[in-house]
């Protein structure tokens, strides 16, 4: 697919189906969050993949924004193993996860399928019930599944600044 198109076309999906996720896509989604840039190629990024039937009633202790999806990504970046910027110290663990959630964005809707970027869930919640997670920056979880025949783009999907107004020159 033509990357600008898969730009344009994706949207934050908020009503899945039932349907189940072919393993053959979900190992392609994962394979596209390795291949990620990070910050001096650190990886110091983890996804936890929640498919089973405990995990996702997890997911649903703590976020509401589920759309109905039975599989999950969960994102996070460990400041740990991250570069840092030697100018100012700024560890990047964030903008790495954030970079290798975006890939994930992108190949989900490259593969037919839909999701949204779901930032408002109860991490400390999350890292309680999965201690593994507590040394990570939990940035994201993705609901993962097959757009519901009526699914749509948000009024606001369509409303952009100008390029003029996001472009600086110099």
């Amino acid at each position: 697919m033509e990357f600008l198109k898969l730009a344009k076309e994706r949207y934050s999906c908020r009503m899945l189906t039932d349907r189940p996720v072919e393993q053959e896509k979900i190992d392609k989604i994962i394979e596209c969050a390795n291949y990620a840039p990070t910050g001096v190629n650190k990886q110091p990024f983890r996804l936890w993949l929640m498919q089973s039937a405990e995990a996702v009633e997890n997911i649903k202790k703590t976020t509401t924004y589920t759309f109905g999806a039975n599989l999950f990504l969960v994102v996070g970046g460990n400041p740990a193993e991250a570069w840092v910027r030697s100018f100012d110290n700024r560890n990047i663990a964030d903008v790495d996860a954030s970079i290798v959630a975006t890939h994930i964005m992108l190949a989900i809707h490259d593969l037919g399928l839909a999701s949204t970027w779901v930032g408002k869930f109860d991490a400390p919640l999350l890292k309680t019930i999965y201690p593994e997670m507590a040394d990570y920056d939990l940035i994201a979880i993705f609901p993962i599944g097959y757009p519901a025949e009526n699914a749509q783009p948000s009024p606001r999907h369509f409303t952009r600044k100008s390029v003029e107004e996001i472009v600086v020159k110099k």
